[in-house]
């Protein structure tokens, strides 16, 4: 085993992929390779600096296990921020206890593969600021202190919409503070393949066009695709009394729209199924939702919870009119196709007058 060993807990040490697309492999030596920040030691910031140089790098067969004991936003993350770098791959890495594993700003034919990201302060995998044509492919997310995998089209740092990203044969469990996978904003994005459960007090998966306070891109006009998943037990509260499901469907400060959703089977959600909630300036929405499809869903076992939150408990699918704080009814439209719904306590609840679901055979 080799222990990497930063040197003064005050410092940020990181090892350098240099130019020369070099190899970080495991199986160049008799065992793979695992990487450790001093056990005597709390959040210490290590990781590697990959530079726009070292594009072409390849990451194999290594694990990193850090120190982190609480959330820092900033330091922390094993791969990130990483710039402008493209053609890198990572391959059966295992990272445990930082707070994310790779955080990418503005990269490109990126590949993430059979890996393991457990018990972090944040996101998994991130990527953001025109991040375009990557792939993650058979990734486990266990234990994640933010989205376990996201795409976030801000633009702070450069670029446009996250674009021609594929996120597939993913597992994402026991996510404790968002969702097992998230998509904010861009176009031609595909997640596909994906078990997403026990999410704590989250959403299995957000759709949302939220820009946090960033520049931001919204959704389309190219399509966003989620495909072929199960999510079971998924959803909680969070944000005082704000209740999540197992597909949160938000429109927020940008464009929501070319939304398509198929073959996806939810079982047993904390509150209820798909829920679609709209943000507000005042008692004006933002934007609503519009050109948004689902095809052959399954929503069964949304149940009464019988807690603090039970009034908003039960329902396949919830067009929510309650009013959260800065928000309303939801508002816009969306279709399903071949929905199927049984053993919930309300199969659709649309009291609104602001929102259209429409159920096709």
């Amino acid at each position: 085993m080799i222990t990497y060993r930063p040197h003064p807990p005050s410092s940020t040490p990181q090892g350098s992929a240099h130019p020369g697309n070099p190899q970080f492999n495991g199986h160049s030596t008799k065992h793979a390779i695992a990487l450790a920040t001093p056990p005597g030691q709390e959040n210490t910031d290590a990781g590697f600096r990959v530079e726009s140089t070292a594009n072409g790098s390849s990451f194999e067969h290594l694990a990193f296990f850090g120190n982190y004991t609480s959330r820092i936003d900033g330091p922390g993350k094993v791969w990130g921020e990483l710039q402008n770098v493209s053609n890198l791959t990572f391959d059966n890495v295992w990272v445990e206890h930082t707070v994310c594993m790779f955080w990418g700003v503005h990269v490109s034919n990126v590949t993430i593969k059979n890996s393991r990201i457990r018990n972090t302060f944040a996101d998994a995998v991130n990527m953001t600021n025109g991040s375009t044509d990557n792939l993650v492919s058979n990734v486990e997310g266990r234990g994640n202190g933010d989205d376990a995998f996201a795409l976030f089209s801000a633009t702070d740092s450069g670029g446009g919409a996250n674009t021609g990203n594929v996120f597939e044969n993913l597992t994402a469990t026991l996510t404790w503070r968002a969702a097992g996978v998230a998509v904010y904003g861009g176009q031609n994005n595909t997640f596909r393949n994906m078990y997403i459960a026990d999410q704590l007090v989250y959403s299995g998966i957000t759709i949302s066009s939220l820009d946090f306070g960033y520049p931001f891109v919204g959704f389309g006009p190219g399509l966003t695709r989620v495909e072929n998943a199960s999510i079971v037990r998924s959803g909680g509260h969070f944000w005082g009394a704000q209740t999540f499901p197992g597909i949160w469907v938000f429109s927020a400060s940008k464009e929501m729209r070319g939304i398509r959703v198929s073959d996806v089977d939810i079982v047993d959600p904390t509150y209820h199924g798909i829920m679609f909630q709209t943000k507000y300036n005042g008692s004006s929405p933002e934007n609503p939702v519009t050109d948004t499809v689902f095809i052959n869903i399954s929503i069964s076992g949304a149940q009464r919870s019988g807690d603090a939150y039970d009034a908003k408990s039960g329902f396949g699918i919830w067009a929510n009119e309650m009013p959260e704080p800065g928000q309303g009814p939801a508002v816009g439209s969306a279709v399903f196709n071949n929905l199927r719904m049984s053993n919930n306590h309300q199969n659709i609840r649309n009291t609104t007058s602001t929102f259209t679901i429409t159920v096709n055979p």
